[in-house]
């Protein structure tokens, strides 16, 4: 892979992660999406939802310092969905670690402690309810009497503000290069037109194309696409959706207070 910029070990992570509620491995979501070329028809194939599809594809995408997949734009149905060069560098490599992670863990099976801390590895991985997931690096941190303000770059001149406790900045080892997850709940995302000239107090704003709009009993989910190619989910009223005319390709932006941002490091 000379000249090419080697898959992150979290991504690598990431791709990997499967749970009971996806039900297969993202690896294989990956695989189906190269092979079909659509989310939807993967989806299918693997007996996932196609939100959960889509959820997955996010997920990975916003870890990812360069997307692992993209819209293609024109065709017969107006479009379809394809692993970049990079996501199909990832799933290559990925292969070739899964091999060598196999090899190494039939090696362990005699040693006498292994089953022991193995499975407390498994409880130790971090997993969250939060639908926004973000992986960057401390850009500064500037301390207050009892709270920090701390700016994270999660890359493409992207960068998220949180304000978290002073406790909080030490407990994490939380200092310039430092790398970090911002973690985000849909429902704190607050949703605005991108033509709209309110100006609020949320001290971040992410601003892109909405690219998924579906309402539900009372609330509904929008899912914005950055420039970047990473992507952010809120939970709003349909209420909401129907006053800002909210809609597939329609410009929106995505308002997130400093506090309702959550930091995490990796142990």
């Amino acid at each position: 892979m000379k000249g090419q910029e080697a898959p992150h070990p979290s991504v690598m992570r990431l791709v990997a992660e499967s749970d009971g509620r996806r039900g297969k491995g993202r690896i294989e979501l990956l695989e189906k999406i190269a092979e079909l070329g659509s989310i939807s028809a993967a989806a299918k194939a693997l007996g996932l939802s196609y939100k959960s599809a889509w959820e997955a594809v996010d997920a990975m995408n916003n870890l990812a310092a360069t997307p692992l997949v993209a819209r293609v734009s024109g065709g017969r149905r107006g479009g379809s969905t394809a692993l970049t060069p990079f996501g199909l560098q990832a799933l290559s490599a990925f292969r070739r670690l899964e091999g060598e992670y196999q090899r190494f863990l039939e090696a362990l099976q005699g040693r006498e402690d292994f089953e022991r801390f193995f499975g407390l590895m498994r409880k130790l991985d971090m997993k969250t309810s939060a639908r926004n997931e973000f992986l960057g690096r401390v850009k500064t941190v500037k301390r207050g009497a009892v709270n920090a303000e701390v700016v994270l770059d999660i890359g493409n001149n992207l960068a998220l503000v949180a304000i978290i406790t002073n406790e909080s900045v030490d407990n994490l080892g939380l200092a310039l290069g430092v790398e970090a997850y911002a973690l985000i709940k849909a429902p704190w995302v607050i949703v605005t037109s991108a033509a709209s000239p309110v100006r609020t107090s949320a001290r971040n704003t992410l601003c892109g194309i909405v690219t998924r709009c579906q309402t539900g009993a009372v609330n509904g989910e929008v899912v914005i696409e950055l420039e970047s190619g990473k992507s952010i989910a809120a939970i709003i009223t349909n209420e909401s959706i129907e006053n800002l005319q909210l809609k597939e390709g329609v410009r929106a932006c995505a308002l997130i207070k400093a506090s309702h941002i959550i930091l995490a490091v990796s142990a």
